[in-house]
């Protein structure tokens, strides 16, 4: 392996732990991202911007209903989606740990999701599972990326390697209970992650993970998408449809081009 120390400390950590969390690798970018959240919410809500951002983005419970959060959330991700800049931003905070986790030659989720978690509510909840469940590709990230501070039970869980193995080997005993069944059954092995704002998390999608009610007086806003190496196999989601290359380098594309002449 050719890889430098601090790649070799990098992939050993997301290897033993199923993740990694960094400060993010682009702060101008990440301070680009919430300022347009905060004018997409400002001008869904109609509010005059007087607040601080991390005051009016942990505390939009007081302004959003339970009953109208999933319009409201809708709103904000179709806005922040259709900017221009927008992906090549978000790719921006993470991209020297994705070239050294994934590769150099990437591919990108085609539309970020948005997760808005309002305190004790109960309509935003992401039962246990894995990606790789459903169909996804195993050779996939997840860049999970807050835009305020995610702690306790205002964060997300994930189910370490070491236990998600032994889950796997029983899974067809498993597979009978229901998610909450089974969240139950580990949820005295499962990790709660803190990131905070300014920071980024890359985990590993095919490990048991999810959320709880939110139990935090906070808000929680985060974002996620997913990345994977151009050339590696893909799932059902395939590339065109939910994947886009975003670094394809010269070599690759010469040789799609290529066609080899006939005698």
């Amino acid at each position: 392996m050719f890889l430098t120390e601090s790649e070799q400390q990098i992939s050993a950590e997301y290897q033993r732990q199923g993740y990694i969390i960094r400060p993010v690798a682009d702060l101008s970018a990440l301070l680009w991202i919430r300022e347009q959240f905060i004018c997409l919410i400002q001008d869904a809500l109609e509010l005059i911007p007087d607040e601080q951002p991390d005051v009016l983005l942990n505390t939009i419970h007081e302004r959003v209903s339970s009953a109208n959060l999933n319009a409201f959330r809708l709103k904000i991700i179709r806005g922040i989606n259709s900017l221009d800049n927008f992906r090549s931003m978000y790719f921006r905070v993470a991209q020297p740990y994705l070239e050294t986790l994934v590769g150099n030659e990437l591919s990108m989720q085609l539309r970020v999701n948005l997760s808005i978690q309002l305190p004790g509510d109960d309509s935003s909840l992401l039962p246990i599972h894995a990606d790789t469940w459903s169909g996804d590709s195993p050779f996939e990230v997840v860049v999970w990326l807050p835009l305020v501070d995610c702690y306790g039970r205002k964060a997300m869980y994930l189910l370490p390697p070491e236990p998600a193995a032994q889950l796997n080997q029983e899974f067809a005993q498993r597979a009978v209970a229901s998610s909450e069944e089974l969240y139950q059954a580990i949820s005295h092995q499962v990790q709660w992650l803190k990131v905070k704002y300014g920071e980024v998390l890359i985990f590993n999608q095919s490990l048991p993970h999810g959320n709880r009610v939110n139990t935090e007086p906070e808000t929680r806003w985060s974002m996620n998408c997913r990345f994977k190496g151009v050339f590696t196999p893909y799932g059902d989601k395939k590339i065109g449809e939910f994947f886009e290359p975003i670094t394809l380098r010269a070599v690759s594309q010469a040789g799609m081009r290529y066609h080899l002449p006939k005698l």
